[in-house]
């Protein structure tokens, strides 16, 4: 019996469901859907603050490094919450922990708005967003995965993961593009981009409110213990999978903040809105392109890991000479590259975890990876601080080598080991 199913049969065991006449069916099957919606809420909280770096540098006075680095900060909350509440929410329930993470998101928004009256204020929230994401995207998608099972739903055992993966696609993408229009063309630009989600937020908590819990609390089992995971000494985890976690949100970090920031100076109209569509083009170009890699990824094969880091490498290589050239025009292809780069890097990482991943150990193995690809959002940060030693065109051709280094490497220890 499989863990998720084993987790299901204590669920009715001690929480019995009364059978379900047809018409209830639909009510129980629509319970994942209004915790994807959390989900997708915190997710547009999450990137909403990308193409308003283009606003507050300006408004403020600040310096490309240290913008780059408040979009940084998101990490700094992200990572210690994904690693943790994952945890958290197997021992005390997956509700009160995505609650946790919609409220936070709630607060993050609210700090926010205050951002104009001090720097700190930009920081601060940035971190709160972080932890609310970090809460939210490992308990809700946890959450989703389970209410997308018996005795919740009869859907295919995969319908949990491609759920939880489009809620928070939809509100990565749909976060810059409504606040880009909102602070490009709205009165109040750094009030009015936050308040559609402080809305959605608010609905998005009164939808999770009394849904069934589908992990009674006191069900945690030794697959929360990070630190004593098997999986964590794979040598192909640790030889493989690692080296390309950074280059998933750090190959779409570039594309979204380091890029147009770049060029911002030189953009011929609305520079908001042209950071919103950019940012944009990178998410949905991300989604779009995991279908086809869903498909490259065989077992055994190194050919997903090479287009991944391919795409990355001829990405980054792109921007470098958008930088070069300095046509805003530029930075929308080299952003649909990286992304279908990060999209590919994040299905190949995701499919070599679960096949990796010891029995009870899925969960924990994948906050590891998930946390170690966040590491990525420190690069535009990092760029713009090593650029008083080179140009800009200069620095990306030197990460466009690090990621080929990083295929040769990979590619290497994947095709000796399919070997």
């Amino acid at each position: 019996m499989t863990a998720s199913l084993r987790d299901a049969a204590v669920t009715a065991a001690r929480f019995p469901l009364r059978p379900a006449a047809p018409a209830d069916r639909p009510a129980l099957a629509g319970h994942w859907l209004r915790v994807a919606i959390a989900v997708a809420v915190i997710g547009w909280g999450a990137n909403q603050f990308t193409p308003l770096l283009l606003l507050y540098r300006p408004l403020m006075g600040l310096t490309a490094a240290m913008v780059e680095a408040m979009f940084g900060m998101y990490a700094i909350g992200l990572i210690p919450g994904l690693l943790v509440a994952g945890r958290v929410s197997d021992r005390i329930g997956r509700r009160p922990v995505v609650e946790c993470a919609v409220l936070l998101s709630i607060v993050a928004g609210v700090v926010l708005i205050l951002g104009p009256h001090g720097v700190a204020w930009l920081f601060a929230g940035r971190v709160i967003m972080g932890v609310a994401s970090g809460c939210g995207f490992s308990a809700g998608t946890a959450w989703i995965k389970e209410l997308s099972s018996p005795p919740y739903s009869t859907a295919h055992p995969g319908a949990g993961a491609r759920r939880a993966g489009v809620a928070m696609t939809l509100g990565f993408g749909l976060g810059p593009l409504v606040a880009g229009v909102l602070a490009q063309w709205a009165p109040l630009p750094t009030t009015l981009p936050y308040l559609p989600q402080l809305g959605l937020a608010g609905c998005a908590a009164v939808l999770v409110w009394r849904l069934p819990e589908s992990r009674p609390p006191g069900q945690a089992d030794g697959s929360t213990r990070l630190l004593r995971l098997r999986g964590l000494s794979e040598p192909r985890f640790l030889r493989i999978v690692l080296p390309l976690a950074p280059w998933v949100f750090g190959s779409a970090a570039i594309a979204m903040v380091y890029a147009p920031g770049l060029v911002a100076g030189r953009v011929a109209g609305p520079a908001v809105f042209f950071g919103a569509l950019v940012a944009l083009c990178t998410a949905m170009s991300g989604v779009l392109i995991q279908p086809l890699a869903r498909r490259l990824a065989r077992p055994g094969r190194p050919w997903l890991l090479v287009t991944s880091m391919a795409l990355v490498t001829a990405g980054v290589a792109a921007e470098a000479g958008v930088a070069h050239v300095g046509q805003a025009v530029l930075v929308l292809p080299a952003a649909v590259v990286l992304g279908c780069g990060y999209g590919c890097c994040l299905v190949y990482g995701l499919a070599e975890v679960q096949r990796l991943a010891p029995p009870g150990e899925l969960a924990g193995l994948t906050a590891v990876f998930q946390a170690a690809t966040y590491l990525g959002f420190a690069a535009p940060y990092l760029l713009s601080v090593l650029r008083g030693y080179a140009s800009p065109t200069v620095l990306l051709l030197g990460v466009a080598a690090l990621a080929a280094l990083t295929l040769a490497v990979t590619g290497g220890q994947a095709a000796r080991r399919s070997s």
